[in-house]
């Protein structure tokens, strides 16, 4: 299995030093997960925002594992994530946020406790193009009890009739539960769908009545 950083010569999104050193106003640590089903956008998202070269840990589509992985809509996928991507990015305030990325497949599920232990909450991919496959990670993050927010990955193909009321009902979304879209490809999108999540946590832990 390989663990390698990203192919690219500097993964940092543009505008960032791409150092792996903490910032000096760093003053909260928060882990986060990326979740989403087999080829929804995970590695790319925290490859679009990371500030230090991201770790991925990706191996080609074999034989054994492709009847294994449902491919409808992601025909042209070559590579699937075995353990985990990670990555990290510095928000206003001294707030870093450690992304890990973990693998959408059932066949990986005794990695999630792992990986989830210690978060404090979860960006959940969802493609709207098969929002049915989104059902067995969410089952996952809310049997986690983690807080969460929902991104739509704004895929070119994706059907645009469905209304957002629509979505978060077939994705039966508490009322309170953020869903945004975004582009995992875009750093300032992808940054924008954290930051939802982000300002959930806060409001989640907010007293009442302030």
């Amino acid at each position: 299995m390989a663990f390698a950083p990203s192919s690219t010569p500097s993964a940092a999104p543009p505008g960032r030093s791409g150092d792996v050193h903490l910032p000096d106003t760093a003053r909260d640590l928060v882990k986060i997960l990326v979740a989403g089903p087999f080829g929804v956008g995970k590695t790319t998202l925290i490859g679009s925002v990371s500030e230090i070269r991201p770790l991925h840990t990706e191996e080609p589509i074999s034989e054994a594992s492709a009847p294994l992985d449902d491919l409808a809509g992601v025909r042209d996928k070559a590579t699937t994530t075995v353990a985990v991507d990670f990555g990290r990015i510095s928000l206003p305030g001294g707030v870093v946020l450690y992304l890990f990325g973990t693998p959408g497949q059932e066949r990986f599920r005794a990695l999630w406790d792992d990986i989830a232990y210690g978060a404090l909450g979860a960006l959940v991919l969802v493609d709207s193009r098969r929002v049915d496959a989104s059902f067995d990670v969410l089952g996952l993050v809310e049997e986690s009890a983690l807080p969460y927010a929902v991104a739509l990955n704004a895929f070119p193909d994706a059907p645009r009739h469905h209304t957002v009321e629509q979505l978060r009902a077939a994705l039966d979304l508490a009322a309170d539960t953020p869903m945004v879209t975004c582009d995992a490809r875009d750093a300032d999108s992808s940054v924008d769908a954290l930051l939802a999540l982000v300002q959930h946590l806060i409001d989640r832990h907010a007293p009442e009545g302030r």
